[in-house]
């Protein structure tokens, strides 16, 4: 079996429209949340991350559309040009695309928007990017709540192992918008000042919005200085509750050993942890309890929600790009917010941005309905 690898990137966000200007910030322990007073949202003040209408329009007429399209469209279009752009791979019918989603166009189903109510269909927006950028081949659109992300890389191996495709482009991105917003804040989970990831003084969520992509490919001349092969992946759904995580950490455990048992590295062989971390109380209480009874306790690990907020669909994809640019710089990036250990187990928080020599990475994702999805990296050079 040919081995797998992601290779081009790029991430649309509040620091920019590509993964450099992300990581630089990142590398600099700045966040891009802020305190936004937006009452179409939400009445009272949030913190969110989120890049502004005039960048996002300004860089899609770059593009030359010749229709309109919808925010979300654009900056998965945005995000998704650029890769394909950087892989010089023509769109054959060897080539997939996944797209990665929670809500996708809910922001259509508002009483202002001008787009009819059918653009708020998932397929609908596989159609649309499909249709933009002239793939062959039907979009994948994969929701799956919060594992999407990572899911999407997942599938995307998947479908190079079975033979399907020899590359698949996979983009993520969902919005920031009032239904989204209003159903965290009826949970109370939603965060009135930065979130603090695993932090005993951990409040609850911001919500950010960005669009990422990444190539997934088994052509290994078609590799970046940052590529990574997936070594193995896994998902589980522990079916514990419609919102509620697994008190004891099942589906996420094994997601872990599932992932693991497809490669040759032990726990204490994986370098890094890029965890989900909402830092919610219960998200962070059952990843705790996950990652020890997997023998990670003591690996370096960290959640990135305090750089970009919880970006839904788009953040698993989000954290496995930048989890590749970690172990190209060899540094692993500070868990921002945290001040005080709130978990009941015992878990090494990455404190300070430091240099680290840096071979593997494991990044994990869990959401509503029991799901939750762990998948493993390691470097490569540039000839694989």
């Amino acid at each position: 079996m040919d081995k797998v690898f992601l290779s081009y990137n790029n991430i649309v966000s509040a620091y920019g429209f590509d993964s450099l200007s992300a990581i630089s910030q990142i590398e600099n322990e700045v966040s891009s949340l802020k305190r936004t007073e937006d009452e179409r949202i939400l009445s009272d003040p949030f913190y969110t991350s989120r890049p502004t209408d005039t960048i996002v329009s300004e860089a899609f007429e770059l593009l030359q559309p010749t229709k309109k399209y919808t925010r979300l469209e654009k900056l998965l279009a945005i995000s998704l040009a650029s890769t394909i752009r950087q892989s010089n791979i023509a769109l054959t019918n060897r080539v997939g695309l996944i797209i990665s989603t929670t809500k996708g166009n809910i922001d259509v189903l508002e009483r202002a928007n001008p787009f009819p109510e059918e653009r708020a269909y998932l397929s609908e927006l596989g159609t649309q990017i499909k249709s933009f950028f002239q793939f062959e081949n039907d979009a994948v659109v994969l929701s799956n709540a919060c594992v999407s992300g990572v899911l999407a890389v997942a599938v995307a191996k998947r479908f190079i192992d079975q033979g399907r495709y020899d590359h698949v482009f996979v983009a993520g991105g969902d919005l920031v918008t009032k239904f989204i917003l209003s159903g965290f804040n009826a949970f109370q989970a939603l965060s009135k000042e930065p979130c603090r990831p695993y932090c005993k003084t951990r409040s609850g969520i911001n919500i950010g919005e960005v669009a990422a992509s990444v190539l997934v490919t088994n052509d290994p001349n078609k590799l970046t200085k940052e590529s990574v092969e997936v070594l193995g992946e896994a998902s589980c759904n522990d079916a514990n509750h419609i919102s509620g995580p697994s008190r004891t950490g099942e589906g996420l455990h094994r997601s872990i050993q599932l992932a693991m048992a497809q490669t040759k590295l032990s726990a204490s062989e994986i370098d890094y942890v890029s965890g989900h971390g909402t830092a919610t109380q219960f998200n962070d209480e059952m990843e705790a309890i996950a990652f020890n009874r997997s023998g990670l306790q003591d690996t370096p690990m960290n959640s990135l929600k305090g750089y970009f907020g919880h970006t839904l669909g788009a953040s698993g994809l989000l954290e496995t790009i930048i989890g590749m640019h970690s172990l190209h710089r060899n540094t692993l990036f500070t868990n921002l917010g945290f001040q005080e250990l709130g978990v009941s187990e015992p878990l090494n928080i990455i404190q300070r941005t430091t240099s680290e020599k840096l071979s593997t990475f494991l990044k994990t994702a869990s959401g509503f309905g029991g799901c939750n999805t762990a998948a493993l990296f390691k470097k490569v050079t540039a000839n694989g």
